[in-house]
Order: C-alpha cells, then sequence, then structure tokens
C-alpha cells in the first residue's frame, strides 16, 4: 500500500516543444535516480515538435508515411504521434512505494484523464480490450481523444498519457494510431470543446491527488 508519507511527485511543465530524445534521455536518467533512492518521483507535462514513436510491438506496415521522424520509444504499444497541441505526460512513478501492479497504474491513468476531460465537459471513457481514453465525435463514432503507453523498470513507471487539446490531426495520417485502422482520432478542438493547455493542465492537476491514491487499487485486480 501507499505510504501517507510518500511526498508527492515533482509536477513540470515545460514551455515550449521539448525534443523527443531529449525528453526521453531525462526520463530514463530520473527512472534510474527515483528506482536508486536519489530523486523524488515526477509528473511532467510537456509537448513535443512533430514526431512518430513506436513501440515495442510496432507493426511496420502500420507506419504508412514517414512524413515526421520515427523514433523507438522502448515503451509498449505500437505506434503513436507527438506533435504540438497535444499534451504529453510522462509519469515516473516509485510502484514499489505505490503498489507493484502494472494493471491497477494503468487503469488508473485511464481514470486520471478522464476524470480531467470530463472537468472540461468532455465525456470520455474506457474501451473494453482497448487501451487509452476513447470519446465520441461529432459523427457519434469512438474516437480516440487519448492514448496511454508505459513502460517499467525496476517497478518504476516511465512514458505515461497523451491528449490530443488541438493538434493538426491530419498528421496521424502517417501512421495507424495505435494499430486500430477502424478507429478515428479526435481532439478536444474537433469536438467542440476548445481548450487551453493552461486550463488542461489545471483540470490535471485538481485530479491527480485521487490518482495517486487510487494507484495501490487491489479491488481492481479482479476487473
Amino acid at each position: 500500500m501507499t505510504s501517507p508519507l510518500l511526498p508527492p511527485p515533482e509536477w513540470r511543465v515545460s514551455p515550449g516543444l521539448t525534443p523527443y530524445p531529449a525528453a526521453l534521455a531525462e526520463m530514463e536518467a530520473r527512472a534510474a535516480a527515483v528506482a536508486g533512492s536519489h530523486a523524488h518521483e515526477l509528473i511532467w507535462l510537456l509537448e513535443h515538435p512533430p514526431v512518430y514513436t513506436a513501440g515495442t510491438s510496432a507493426d511496420p506496415a502500420d507506419l504508412v508515411d514517414p512524413r515526421f521522424p520515427v523514433v523507438s520509444a522502448g515503451r509498449g504499444g505500437k505506434y503513436t504521434y507527438h506533435g504540438p497541441g497535444q499534451r504529453v505526460g510522462y509519469l515516473v512513478l516509485d510502484l514499489n512505494a505505490r503498489g507493484r501492479d502494472v494493471r491497477c497504474f494503468v487503469h488508473a491513468v485511464e481514470g486520471w484523464v478522464i476524470a480531467a476531460l470530463g472537468r472540461l465537459g468532455v465525456e470520455a471513457f474506457r474501451a473494453p480490450g482497448r487501451v487509452g481514453i476513447w470519446t465520441l465525435d461529432a459523427a457519434g463514432r469512438e474516437a480516440k481523444v487519448g492514448a496511454i503507453g508505459v513502460r517499467v523498470r525496476r517497478w518504476v513507471t516511465l512514458h505515461g498519457f497523451s491528449v490530443n487539446v488541438a493538434p493538426d490531426l491530419s498528421h496521424f495520417g502517417g501512421i495507424v494510431p495505435c494499430g486500430l485502422p477502424d478507429h478515428p482520432v479526435t481532439s478536444l478542438a474537433a469536438l467542440g470543446r476548445p481548450t487551453d493547455m493552461a486550463t488542461f493542465d489545471e483540470a490535471l492537476a485538481s485530479c491527480a491527488p485521487a490518482f495517486l491514491q487510487t494507484l495501490s487499487c487491489p479491488s481492481q485486480n479482479e476487473t
């Protein structure tokens, strides 16, 4: 169970665009330091220049048009896109202290983002068999508004989530997002809920304490 004395993670918001390789290197270094008890946990919010990232189960056939750099991410999952207008959240959290349950962790991240979107008037939900954050688009289709991809090393988490606030959705056309050709992607802007990054970050911050409290969640082990 989570220790009641566990300090809150560092909350960092980086302005501008952070190159993906630099962020990956910093995140991995921070995770190693957390695993060695040399640093505090980290919740890091940022944006990237346009990039396609390949997870450990990426299928080369899903890379349709590599118009942007392609980087091996080391996380689970397939191909995804990161770019301006998309909020990326990297979570370097110590599951040794918060509960060694990866399934619970992913479930909790989904719940956190869904709750934050709800504060902005967006009804989002989980979809059975499809990790990520889903909503209904203007045509009533299930569309992905947020992706989740994680890695756990020495029971410290890396990577995290991305939410489409107002990216150029045409940039997703270079890949089959998350290997799901039958499901479109959407954004808060496309849903008619234009939101600036600071407002979305405030929603995330307001829901973060509940997220951290749910990480040790044995009740989810049976779901």
